[in-house]
């Protein structure tokens, strides 16, 4: 039962992102579903890949997308 949450969750989260306006939130959500994902590794018995995946796809990716965001900002003049 807490698999299927997990999974209902990461695609609910990875959908929001997509259809977000705002990168910035679009970033946060990504972070979100990765986070929901290295969750759902663990339960399903894989540490090594959770792990990764917790480190990647939940810290690192969204770290990245942010600043990219924050540095590629343009103002209206």
């Amino acid at each position: 039962m807490l698999e299927i949450i997990l999974c209902i969750i990461t695609v609910l989260s990875a959908i929001l992102a997509l259809i977000q306006k705002d990168l910035l939130k679009a970033a946060i959500l990504t972070g979100f579903s990765g986070g929901a994902l290295a969750v759902l590794f663990q339960i399903l018995l894989a540490p090594d890949v959770a792990l990764t995946q917790a480190i990647v796809g939940a810290a690192i990716v969204p770290v990245f997308i942010a600043l990219a965001v924050k540095k590629t900002q343009r103002s209206d003049d």
